[in-house]
């Protein structure tokens, strides 16, 4: 197997893990943010929410939060919204100390993302989507245009393991 399918691989399995639950949410803003027409940084602003408004988060897509408040509906950076109600503060050492083993969240998933927000509801809620798995295997390329793209912008080769084929039996 090579490495470019080996990634692909490992990407769609992500990417079927992240797919957003049709259901909607409750949510706690954590911070003052600008709620945004789209999700994007500089997207028209529509609203702000401020530390502890209560919102129901209706999709995730990305980094961002769909939400509708009393305040307005639009996108807010999920850094800035809590799902679920707002927890007491326990101290600023017990949240460190939280950050730090993992242990922040209430679940028992004892690991980290890339983005905050992909939990174990998250994962018991992921479906299979072969048009996601199609979408990320369209980015396949050969070996010959990765070596000509690399001799192009003057990369280093390095050696790399090949990940082991996946199990089929699964």
């Amino acid at each position: 197997m090579s490495i470019v399918r080996s990634v692909v691989f490992v990407l769609a399995v992500w990417l079927v893990a992240i797919q957003p639950s049709a259901a909607s949410s409750p949510g706690t803003a954590l911070k003052t943010d600008e709620i945004k027409a789209e999700p994007f940084r500089d997207a028209k602003t529509v609203g702000s929410l401020a530390t502890g408004d209560t919102v129901e988060i209706l999709e995730q897509q990305g980094g961002w939060f769909r939400v509708e408040s009393a305040k307005g509906k639009g996108w807010v950076r999920m850094l800035s919204v809590r799902r679920g109600e707002a927890r007491k503060r326990t101290g600023e050492a017990a949240e460190v100390f939280g950050l730090a083993t993992g242990r922040a969240g209430t679940g028992q998933v004892v690991a980290t993302t890339g983005i905050r927000g992909l939990g174990e509801e998250d994962l018991k809620a992921a479906k299979y989507s072969e048009t996601e798995l199609k979408s990320v295997e369209s980015y396949t390329t050969t070996r010959e245009a990765a070596r000509k793209f690399a001799a192009d912008g003057k990369l280093t080769p390095r050696s790399v393991e090949y990940l082991p084929a996946p199990d089929a039996s699964r």
